[in-house]
């Protein structure tokens, strides 16, 4: 068992906190707060347990060093709206990173900037690492970006030479919820695969084929003429645009789908079904999206992008709608689910 956050004392400690605030975003909106939102319950416990002083860090895009329209302070705005006393500062380290960390109050929160912004994070570079952990005077690492613990970079792997790591809240949630439905899942078990990138999917497929009843395969990858076998069931008609294209799963496939989600007591939904940005052709995933949300009897995982950022807007019009774990992992979800190493995860303490 992984330790967390409840099996250390933070009471007047500085903690180092990793999230995930990879945001979408339009100019500088964002345009859809999940990571935000999702981060909360570990900051927020941290406060209420004590800790003296919370040091966010995290990426944002893939800058090719320092990109102003790409800087976390866009979203220190929103976190500072959701929670009091966040401040921001536009470095990792050095004297403004030690004024600022002065300044805190106690429980404070201080964002520092865009960790890719700098070299050293994807070179998991221990000097770099260290010198945020000197800077900001942390004692302790909490790890909770759950979406690049599949990476070995210098804030998942090289940071526990020099901190204890321990599991945050969100961190943990993903993981039991994953785990379970990749290792113990209650039968019948359903795997749906949509999306477009059918070399992305195929570890996943290898891995359910011994385990789940059925896999369905929708999306661009059905449409592109996938071949399943065994257990795999592949959409078999499609609505077309004008030039033939296939973009969405078809009424006769639909049907055979639904009846697959009524019988499933686990479901795993990875791709959306069509071109679903397009309302004309989001039908077959607005129907799967709202069966397996409407299921009480399920253990239901939404992982992928495309997928929980679908599911996430669709939540919003229907408060009805209820999932085991809306994934904030992409290719962390993926990889895990597919039984692959991730460093970030194995650098935390254990019992």
């Amino acid at each position: 068992m992984y330790q967390t956050i409840r099996d250390v004392d933070v009471k007047g400690k500085t903690i180092l906190v990793r999230v995930d605030y990879n945001v979408p975003l339009d100019g500088d909106k964002i345009t859809d707060d999940l990571r935000v939102r999702a981060s909360l319950p570990t900051l927020e416990y941290l406060r209420a347990a004590g800790a003296e002083k919370i040091i966010v860090i995290s990426h944002l895009g893939r800058p090719e060093g320092k990109d102003e329209s790409l800087s976390l302070g866009i979203v220190a705005k929103a976190l500072g709206k959701m929670l009091p006393d966040v401040a921001f500062v536009s470095e990792v380290d050095g004297k403004e990173v030690k004024e600022a960390v002065a300044r805190l109050k106690n429980g404070g929160i201080l964002m520092l900037e865009n960790l890719r912004f700098y070299s050293g994070e994807k070179a998991n570079s221990s000097d770099f690492i260290q010198s945020i952990i000197e800077t900001t005077g942390a004692e302790i690492y909490v790890q909770d970006g759950f979406a690049v613990v599949h990476r070995a970079h210098a804030s998942t792997d090289a940071v526990a030479k020099f901190l204890p790591v321990y599991m945050g809240l969100l961190l943990e949630k993903e993981i039991t919820n994953l785990e379970k439905v990749a290792n113990d899942p209650e039968k019948p078990v359903l795997l749906i695969i949509g999306g477009s990138k059918v070399e992305d999917k195929k570890p996943l497929i290898e891995k359910f084929m011994r385990s789940a009843d059925r896999i369905v395969v929708g999306g661009k990858i059905a449409a592109d003429g996938y071949e399943g076998k065994g257990n795999i069931y592949v959409a078999e008609d499609f609505d077309e645009d004008s030039a033939g294209a296939k973009l969405d799963v078809g009424p006769l496939s639909m049907a055979k789908i639904a009846g697959f989600i009524t019988d499933a007591k686990t479901i795993i939904w990875n791709g959306l079904l069509g071109k679903a940005e397009d309302p004309a052709y989001a039908t077959a995933s607005t129907i799967t999206a709202e069966m397996i949300g409407e299921k009480e009897d399920a253990e239901t995982v939404i992982c992928g992008g495309d997928t929980t950022g679908f599911v996430e807007n669709l939540m919003k019009d229907h408060s009805n709608l209820k999932y085991s774990l809306v994934s904030t992992g992409g290719g962390a979800a993926l990889e895990l689910l597919a039984g692959k190493r991730l460093p970030g995860l194995e650098v935390i303490k254990k019992n």
